[in-house]
């Protein structure tokens, strides 16, 4: 439960983080080459790529700042066999305690998808499935067939969605309402692929994130995932981002909204201690049992944790 230390600092299960190793025979890492541009980011990834971050790494930098249960999701993106992630992780937690739920790649158009989600579910701490391709994909039979064997396995379905498909989400929520799917990065409230300026203006584009956003929270297993903000708005400051978190609270409410870091990724723009903090400064005035499942008792209750 969340609670305050002895030192007075909030307790946080930290919802979206990564690890990798990039010497792994196993695991591919996509979007942390120094070869291979990251499709939103850029090459602002390549400076991941320079070394491992291993689990020793994130409890060095997040423990401090409250940091007491983390969920990793996906990120051994192009390796052959995505179970390899899982089963690393599983090894993983078994040596440090970290991460104690996992979120794997299962490529749910594929007609061996239940293969590969029982041999995900051979891992204890296999909690669910990210699965996001480009182009259009949210509504097409073979993903919606994957899709509806989530809710079989008990598994959370994790979708990174903007504002251009939103309207899919909703749909998949009201056609599988007994999955729970988890929203990631507050659906993008700022433009993120700085490669490609929208031909909306920012306020146009607010205008589309807030009706998307209106829309999926209507939809009552839709849970909204704080994260990543970092990643369309590389100056954030703590004014610059409360508006954003607070519609996504205002829309959601504190039983269905969590946070999450998107660590490393969102340390490219900022400290493990500036992200904490600003979620604590902009909820200042939040009750202890809506900052309880803010911070940590959705994520326990959603990841089983």
């Amino acid at each position: 439960m969340f609670q305050k230390s002895n030192t007075g600092r909030l307790k946080f299960v930290d919802a979206h983080m990564h690890l990798y190793d990039i010497d792994h025979p196993e695991l591919h890492y996509g979007h942390w080459q120094t070869d291979e541009d990251h499709p939103v980011l850029g090459s602002d990834t390549w400076r991941l790529a320079t070394r491992s971050y291993t689990a020793e790494d994130f409890i060095d930098e997040a423990s401090p700042h409250g940091m007491v249960k983390c969920v990793h999701i996906e990120c051994a993106m192009g390796s052959k066999d995505p179970v390899s992630e899982t089963r690393w992780l599983q090894n993983v937690y078994k040596q440090t305690g970290f991460p104690q739920a996992i979120v794997g790649k299962v490529d749910l158009r594929s007609s061996d998808s239940e293969k590969q989600i029982e041999r995900h579910s051979n891992y204890k701490n296999f909690r669910g499935i990210r699965d996001f391709h480009e182009g259009d994909y949210l509504d097409s039979d073979d993903f919606m067939f994957g899709f509806s064997l989530l809710s079989k396995y008990d598994l959370v379905a994790h979708v990174s969605a903007q504002i251009h498909n939103m309207q899919q989400v909703v749909d998949l929520a009201r056609t599988y309402s007994d999955t729970i799917i988890v929203l990631d990065h507050a659906g993008f409230p700022n433009n993120p692929d700085h490669s490609k300026p929208s031909l909306l203006s920012p306020e146009e584009y607010s205008e589309r994130w807030i009706k998307g956003m209106s829309m999926l929270a209507n939809e009552k297993n839709v849970i909204c995932k704080i994260s990543g903000l970092g990643m369309g708005n590389h100056q954030w400051t703590v004014e610059s981002i409360r508006d954003n978190v607070k519609t996504c609270i205002d829309l959601f409410g504190c039983e269905r909204s969590l946070f999450a870091s998107n660590w490393p990724v969102d340390g490219l723009w900022g400290t493990y201690g500036d992200m904490v903090n600003a979620f604590v400064e902009i909820t200042k005035d939040f009750t202890l049992t809506e900052k309880n499942a803010l911070f940590a008792s959705n994520a326990e209750r959603i990841y089983k944790i």
